[in-house]
């Protein structure tokens, strides 16, 4: 069977993550720069492959401070470890739902993970381009991928949680 290739559409997506500040607040960030793409076998998205990978010198927190800190060796090292990548395979789960199961690799650490992916549909844009778009959403420990500065507060607060929530929303255009 021929295969299908996809291609992220970075002006119609964005990748971000979330983590708990004191444990009483949520942090968000994203990473402005990344590519990738799917390739698929069949008419829909069910096996497809995935790759993906973002710049870390990209991240942004909108505090330019915290930025730096992050791309530092504390947390992502951007100068030993520029990018972060994934490749793995879609499974459909039932309706427009779907598993994404692979190899997350950040800080030269690579993990196994599983992601939850809805299907948003397909469309023809208006210079005939076909796209189909998926909202991503998955948790990991950034502990599991060497990110493991800490620091607790005089009062006992943690300063940054270990879960991290990622949200990814995903146009991709098929070429």
């Amino acid at each position: 069977m021929a295969t299908t290739k996809w291609v992220i559409d970075p002006t119609h997506s964005e990748i971000q993550f979330k983590v708990k500040h004191l444990v009483i607040s949520t942090v968000t960030g994203a990473f402005n720069s990344f590519e990738g793409g799917v390739e698929t076998t069949s008419d829909d998205f069910d096996g497809a492959t995935v790759h993906f990978s973002a710049d870390v010198e990209s991240i942004d927190t909108k505090q330019e401070q915290r930025d730096q800190h992050l791309k530092s060796a504390d947390f992502f090292d951007a100068e030993n470890h520029p990018k972060l990548s994934f490749t793995g395979k879609l499974a459909k789960k039932g309706g427009d739902n779907y598993n994404l199961t692979g190899s997350l690799t950040v800080k030269g650490v690579t993990k196994t993970v599983d992601f939850a992916a809805e299907f948003g549909g397909n469309m023809t844009d208006f210079y005939g381009n076909n796209k189909s778009g998926f909202e991503i959403n998955g948790k990991i420990n950034r502990k599991d991928f060497g990110l493991a500065w800490s620091a607790v507060t005089e009062a006992g607060g943690v300063v940054v949680g270990d879960e991290v929530k990622l949200i990814a929303n995903v146009q991709v255009v098929k070429q």
